[in-house]
């Protein structure tokens, strides 16, 4: 793959005080997409070039994904602005399903490039800003397997921009509308680039306070013994939010180490805190006529008190072997968590007192017993993972080059624990996993090579591996796909994915925990009871393999800046599925009958033992469809005469000075812009002293790096000259400086509101200016089929028609949309979440019930604007340069699932404040570059 250098020099005229009023134009090639190449044609011979007329070509963009398929979504500088993010992790948030794979595999989220390179952890991009970004690419799960990775993930690329600088502080307040408590969130960061040097330092604190069950009116589960009045409510000792805090502190450094080599390290440290409430002790007590339920250590509630530190490390080595590109990444993690649970008092005297009527029923309990202390869990888990890439293209065929991907590395993870609640029983749970694969992209057709490329451009993509486990022994995989491009704008791709995967560590060997106080609804006896859940680790699990079949279409749709439509078909078959503990229907508890505890004389339940297991078969069919549109909204100056625009009346003003004549158009001096920044400063250096030279001689224009004539107007060369008739390499130095940093702290001069790529600071890029950007982004999973087979010789259950494994069943449409606008500094985004209607079937017996799930959809908006980009408002109060506020509703409709039973009665499991205590909430955000 090659790349040319992009080179914009209109970008230069911002810089010059004052150019004569003389008619300036650039011809661009068309801005639908940043990094398309567009098709220039031979120049006439005749062709003459006004001296005041530069000619900008476009060219790839360097550190883009060179891939069959072409990008499911694209986003430039501009339409990341328009997402108002604070960071690359709330921008990854806000993409939602875009990012997500499709193949519902799961995989822990995409696989993060920058810049085309494999990087170690996420960590070391998530708490970068927005503007540092040039551009962003999504790509298709087929993608992942060029890096190493599973095919079960999307490709996210980020492309930095090239000079970079910035201080961040955040300040972000939420709560419910209802009140009941609150969030706050204190965020400070900050960021160099410069070229492939980088420096990341972040400080984040999280805090969220208390919300009970009380304080929503949450009714409670009544016991077959009536209590007393003066006993206290136990809502108010239960927990729907639990207070927390959390602190992250991140350092990220990335250098050069010569030509070709870079080294970027990552180091992370992160605690946890988190106290919830699980009710009060209760105690039946019988004097031989009455009997009543009393609760007691008011004040003393049952609580489990959680601290997670966790330490990690990271580091991303590139270097080039020959003619291999090399990628070598290790990433370490370390997190010790401790556990205190409130242990429950020992009732056995309690009760024999009262039955022996030496305690009265309505007595005092709180001062008879004192709390009985707590319980301690330990758990230390630890993780290496070490990954080295080779990636070349060792033979060249007819339809182009051969592309191969070796992989190999060494993983290695671990669990420590200890449980006082489990004395002198200790879990040391350790795996190793060694890997190696091979992935080969074999084009077949190709167009541009001129080999059959009537059929388009064919290519396979074909990989296969192993992993040797020390504690579970061998797993392969192999997978094979076919890429057919019928047009520049349609493609069409089919692959096929055979795998052995094994359960996780700690679904195979976590310890055993017992939670007391758990409310849960027993479909078979239609009612709501406290339970004791059981969870932790199964040794027993089998080794799952998967067959999956994808068909897609990628569809580049002629309209707007921007659109596409892809469709998939995506078909998975599993056997020996592992997984949580399911929903526990009466074909479940079938299943698994030692699972479940009832009380032998009532038939309630007791506890339910939640621990992984294992099914036969699971078999998916779904339709996957995403549908992106975007676009630019005009600047105002496009419908105002030439004279109001700096035509020929008047020039146009940026940063206080004329940039000369003609019409002044925002986005194109974006685009240029960007592209003067993205060049190499040598490389723009060397340019402009041939220009000069060509210029003094009156002579022809050098060509520019893309073969194409480049003509300069003299005024602006004249005013980089220095004595010695080359430009001058501190005047350029500084002007790129001023271009594509911003000037620096204290310096430079800087286009007020229009942030700009490569390190121009602000918010206001597609906005300060007069324009703006809108997109709509939809998409569609349409479930056919959802089975899971238990076991041989038990009915199949159908989690479309009334079956269930996890919550409520599956609903059979689900649709995510987010639409935003940005214009002159102000945005508005909307994020639309729908599922359909699930059906929970209960046994058909007398005294059973079926639950009915109701569909649910829920609408987020978020407003923000750039203060920076309101000039007036900045003269006035300085400070809020390069500020922003936003104001974010979350559920704006306050929209919670209702859950009725066979008589259209809510159970108490499911009371809709139980469900979703949050429900509308409001963050306020203040956020301020310097």
């Amino acid at each position: 793959m090659s790349f040319s250098h992009q080179v914009s020099l209109l970008t230069l005229a911002v810089a010059l005080a004052a150019v004569p009023a003389a008619p300036l134009a650039a011809q661009s090639a068309p801005s639908a997409q940043a990094g398309d190449q567009p098709e220039i044609g031979p120049e006439p011979e005749d062709q003459t070039y006004d001296e005041n007329t530069i000619v900008v070509s476009g060219a790839r963009v360097i550190g883009q994904v060179d891939a069959p398929q072409p990008p499911i979504l694209e986003l430039d500088a501009a339409d990341i602005a328009a997402y108002g993010a604070g960071s690359i992790s709330e921008l990854i948030e806000a993409l939602g399903a875009d990012v997500s794979s499709s193949r519902g595999r799961g995989g822990g989220g995409p696989v993060f490039l920058v810049g085309g390179i494999r990087i170690a952890s996420f960590r070391e991009m998530r708490s970068f800003p927005p503007e540092a970004i040039e551009k962003v690419e999504v790509f298709s799960e087929e993608v992942a397997q060029q890096y190493g990775y599973s095919p079960n993930q999307r490709v996210v690329n980020f492309i930095l921009k090239d000079n970079y600088s910035s201080w961040e502080i955040e300040v972000e307040y939420g709560q419910p509308f209802d009140g009941g408590y609150s969030t706050q969130e204190i965020e400070g960061t900050y960021v160099r680039i410069d070229g492939p040097s980088r420096l990341n330092l972040n400080l984040d604190w999280n805090n969220s306070s208390l919300l009970t069950e009380g304080e929503r009116g949450v009714l409670q589960a009544e016991s077959a013994a009536p209590t007393l009045a003066s006993d206290p409510d136990p809502a108010d000792y239960r927990s729907l939010v639990a207070d927390s805090a959390d602190l992250e502190a991140t350092l990220n450094w990335a250098m050069s180490l010569g030509a070709g080599t870079s080294l970027s390290v990552n180091g992370t440290f992160e605690r946890e805190d988190s106290l919830r409430l699980q009710g009060l002790d209760e105690v039946t007590l019988t004097d031989g006529t009455d009997t009543v339920r009393r609760a007691f250590n008011e004040g003393n509630p049952i609580t489990v008190d959680r601290r997670t530190e966790t330490y990690s490390g990271a580091a991303t080595l590139n270097f080039g072997l020959g003619d291999w590109e090399m990628t070598g990444t290790a990433d370490a993690t370390f997190a010790h968590a401790r556990s205190v649970i409130g242990q429950r008092v020992d009732t056995t005297a309690i009760q024999d007192a009262a039955e022996a009527g030496t305690l009265a029923l309505d007595a005092d309990l709180a001062g008879l017993f004192d709390p009985a202390g707590s319980e301690t869990a330990l758990t230390d888990t630890y993780t290496i993972n070490t990954l080295l890439t080779a990636r070349g293209l060792p033979l060249y065929l007819p339809a182009g080059d051969l592309s191969v991907t070796l992989t190999t590395g060494y993983r290695w993870n671990g669990i420590d624990s200890e449980d006082t609640r489990n004395p002198g029983v200790t879990t040391d749970l350790n795996r190793g996993r060694l890997q190696a694969g091979v992935n080969l992209g074999v084009p077949l057709t190709s167009r541009d090579e001129d080999f059959l490329g009537a059929v388009g451009d064919i290519s396979l993509n074909l990989s296969a591996g192993v992993d040797e486990l020390t504690d579970f022994g061998t797993l392969t995989n192999w997978t094979a796909g076919v890429t057919w491009g019928l047009t520049d704008k349609v493609t069409l791709n089919a692959s096929y994915i055979n795998r052995e995967d094994a359960p996780s560590l700690s679904e195979l060997g976590s310890p055993e925990i017992r939670t007391p106080n758990v409310p849960f609804y027993d479909l078979a006896r239609e009612e709501t009871v406290l339970i004791e859940t059981i969870s932790g680790g199964n040794p027993s699990l089998a080794k799952q393999t998967q067959s999956d079949w994808k068909v897609g279409l990628q569809w580049e749709l002629p309209v707007f800046d921007r659109s596409n439509l892809t469709v998939d078909y995506i078909r998975n078959h599993s056997e020996n599925v592992s997984g949580s503990f399911p929903t526990l229907t009466p074909a479940i508890e079938a299943a698994f009958p030692d699972r479940v505890t009832r009380d032998a004389m009532s038939g309630q339940i007791v506890s339910i033992n939640q621990r992984p297991v294992t099914f036969a078969e699971q078999d998916v069919e779904r339709i996957a469809v995403g549908l992106n549109f975007s676009g630019s909204i005009a600047p105002p100056e496009a419908s105002q005469p030439d004279s109001a625009r700096g035509g020929a009346g008047g020039p146009a003003q940026m940063a206080g000075g004329p940039i000369g004549g003609g019409g002044f158009d925002p986005a194109r001096m974006e685009a240029m812009r960007t592209q003067f920044c993205a060049a190499e400063p040598a490389d723009m250096l060397a340019l402009l002293d041939r220009a000069l030279a060509a210029s003094a001689a009156g002579e022809p224009m050098p060509a520019g790096p893309d073969g194409q004539p480049l003509t300069i107007p003299p005024q602006m060369l004249e005013r980089l000259a220095g004595a010695d008739g080359k430009v001058d390499p501190e005047g350029f130095a500084q002007m790129r400086e001023r271009m594509c940093n911003g000037g620096g702290p204290g310096g430079g001069t800087q286009a007020r509101g229009s942030g700009g790529g490569g390190g121009f600071r602000g918010f206001g890029r597609p906005g300060g200016d007069g324009g703006g950007r809108w997109f709509f982004n939809v998409n569609y999973q349409f479930d056919l089929a959802n089975t899971v087979l238990i076991a041989p010789g038990v009915p199949v259950l159908d989690l479309l028609d009334g079956d269930a494994i996890a919550g409520g069943g599956q609903a059979e449409h689900t649709v995510n949309l987010r639409s935003g606008v940005f214009y002159k500094g102000f945005g508005l985004i909307t994020f639309w979440n729908y599922a359909s209607a699930t059906r929970l079937d209960g046994s058909g017996l007398p005294g059973s019930t079926d639950l009915y799930f109701s569909d649910l959809l829920t609408i987020n908006f978020r407003a923000f604007a750039d203060l920076g980009a309101q000039e007036k408002l900045v003269a006035a109060v300085p400070f809020l340069e390069n500020a922003r506020v936003g104001l974010g509703v979350d559920n704006l409709f306050d929209a919670r699932q209702s859950v009725t039973d066979s008589n259209g009665v809510v159970p108490l499991r499911y009371q809709p404040l139980l469900v979703d205590p949050v429900g509308r909430s409001f963050e306020v955000e203040f956020r301020k570059l310097f």
